[in-house]
């Protein structure tokens, strides 16, 4: 791709994390390249282009499994004629009240488009012309001591662009580096400039911060900034304030080690089981809310706190349906763990997310041993023997509360079938 672009007479450039990447002696995850061509010009060239972004206008070039962005150098604002912005249609460039960029078309030199860019570590070129890294902003030197420096005014880049605090934290952890305390000491007061953020860009940042083996680490740093509450407002309502927030901590740090663990093991892992641990709690909050506030049956209640916990939730990040029916049944399957009786065991056993739903019932029994420890050595027996011993297991039981079996059941009026609970 570098190759075309500068035979077609474009400067073309490999940028930003896999020059850095490459200087720290690690494996680059994905490239990006950045050129004085147009997003048009570059489509033109490349057949397996397409064109995304209404905020950013970037090219995406398909290159066999893989993707590889390429930009168009970024220019300063102060390049553009007040002319071309007053068609809100056709804007270059657009501002918000609080000064983030919602437009930013504004097209460049080199030496502009590094000044553009978010860290010094960031801002290093790699030409294919002579071998060379081309470094505007002195980032080999913060690479080398490993420093996260923004380029320009803090205050004013966190501004243009608020994610620009969760990337400083997501590089520090990555990357083992220190934030620069120039460009950490704006982040705890501007930190609610992230209830800005689109829920659907929270949730994109929400998966590279907390499913990429660094959770606990994001987790702490982003807690110390005071940004975690614009991703889990009510987790962390919970956390500092009620009386069993420890609780809460140890088995929010458990799901976020058990995460990790599986990522640099390359275990398969889904962002439905971390969100389910991590609203376990404010789910149970509001469940016993409405059990004193409301006369509800158990599965009427449950509901009504999944849906006032899942839409507030909604509005920090936009979790995809799929997610969020996963996370459901994982929930579900607690109080469905939990009645073993007859045939339930078995149609527990073959809930299509079981096993979600044990490995959840294994991290609360970590948490609460004296609640849980023994329903979880039974579901893991259970699910380790023949189907001889399973129904010796079921028949093995203990009676209920009284000492007495369970009677006859009384008929019942037909009813519309609903979800146990």
């Amino acid at each position: 791709m570098l190759y075309r672009l500068n035979k077609a007479g474009f400067d073309a450039y490999l940028v930003g994390g896999g020059v850095r990447d490459i200087i720290l002696g690690l494996e680059p995850k994905d490239f990006d390249i950045a050129t004085n061509a147009t997003p048009e010009e570059i489509k033109d060239l490349f057949r397996n282009c397409r064109l995304i972004g209404r905020r950013f206008r970037l090219a995406h070039i398909l290159f066999g499994r893989e993707v590889i962005e390429v930009a168009t150098f970024r220019g300063h604002h102060d390049n553009v004629d007040p002319a071309d912005n007053q068609d809100k249609k056709t804007a270059k460039s657009k501002q918000s009240e609080h000064g983030m960029l919602l437009r930013d078309n504004i097209y460049g030199t080199i030496n502009e488009d590094a000044e553009r860019r978010d860290f010094t570590i960031n801002a290093l070129y790699y030409s294919l012309k002579d071998f060379n890294v081309y470094d505007f902003a002195d980032g080999v030197n913060d690479v080398k001591n490993k420093i996260i420096r923004l380029i320009g005014d803090p205050e004013t880049r966190y501004r243009e662009d608020p994610v620009r605090m969760l990337r400083a934290v997501r590089f520090a952890t990555k990357l083992d580096m220190e934030i620069n305390a120039e460009t950490k000491a704006p982040i705890n007061e501007l930190a609610p400039l992230l209830a800005n953020i689109p829920p659907a860009r929270m949730f994109e940042e929400f998966n590279k911060l907390f499913m990429s083996g660094k959770a606990v680490a994001n987790f702490n740093m982003l807690r110390e900034f005071d940004l975690f509450k614009y991703f889990f407002p009510r987790l962390d309502e919970v956390l500092n304030q009620t009386d069993n927030a420890e609780m809460v901590l140890r088995f929010v740090l458990l799901a976020m080690t058990n995460t990790d663990i599986r990522v640099n093991t390359n275990q398969r892992v889904t962002p439905a089981f971390l969100l389910a641990a991590l609203l376990w709690h404010p789910l149970q909050q509001q469940l016993n809310q409405l059990n004193i506030e409301a006369n509800l049956t158990p599965q009427d209640a449950f509901f009504a706190a999944l849906h006032d916990v899942s839409s507030e939730q909604q509005r920090s990040i936009a979790v995809p349906k799929r997610f969020q029916a996963m996370m459901k049944d994982i929930w579900i399957l607690q109080g469905r763990l939990t009645q073993r009786e007859g045939k339930r065991a078995y149609k527990a056993f073959e809930h299509p997310k079981f096993r979600a739903g044990y490995d959840f019932l294994l991290l609360r029994s970590e948490i609460e041993p004296e609640l849980y420890s023994e329903l979880a050595k039974w579901w893991s027996d259970f699910q380790n023997t023949n189907h001889e011993t399973q129904q010796l297991m079921i028949k093995s039981l203990p009676t209920n509360r009284a000492g007495v079996r369970r009677g006859p059941r009384k008929r019942k009026k037909p009813q519309s079938k609903t979800a146990d609970v």
